[in-house]
């Protein structure tokens, strides 16, 4: 099992232990979970520019990333799992790809080629966001393998 976590970040050179953590974790249940801070001169002029190219920008990056596997894109209008209902999701995938926007969110033809998801209602920061995935992605491998980590 494979799970991707692309984010429009700039790349940070320390990995962050609670990810290293969640990804050492995952391991145990097969699976891989790959992190991808993506941030290119095409996105930072674009941010500067409008929303609309910032958006566009994003998918343009995103794009060859979505082939193969379920796509969930995080979002603050998609809908709301708890842990148990976001664990069917998972079941029988074999690989799933998460994708955190930048600043000004994804357009509406990104959207549709994803599942929306929204982890709360509150805004966090990428580094908070990834962590919370990571976690939230182990939990799930628990519940599915019946591992006591859930209770």
């Amino acid at each position: 099992m494979k799970y991707n976590l692309y984010s429009i970040t700039k790349p940070s050179p320390n990995k962050d232990a609670f990810i290293l953590h969640y990804q050492k974790q995952c391991k145990q249940f097969g699976a891989n979970l790959f992190i991808k801070d993506m941030m290119n001169n095409e996105i930072i002029n674009a941010q500067k520019f409008s929303q609309k190219e910032a958006q566009n920008s994003y998918t343009k990056t995103f794009l060859p990333f979505l082939s193969g596997g379920k796509n969930i894109a995080l979002h603050p209008k998609g809908k709301l799992f708890d842990t148990i209902e976001l664990s069917k999701i998972f079941t029988n995938e074999n690989k799933i790809n998460f994708f955190i926007g930048g600043a000004f969110g994804f357009n509406e033809d990104f959207i549709q080629k994803c599942l929306p998801i929204s982890l709360s209602p509150l805004t966090f920061s990428h580094k908070i966001v990834k962590i919370i995935l990571c976690e939230q992605i182990y939990r799930v491998l628990s519940i599915i393998n019946h591992h006591p980590y859930h209770k």
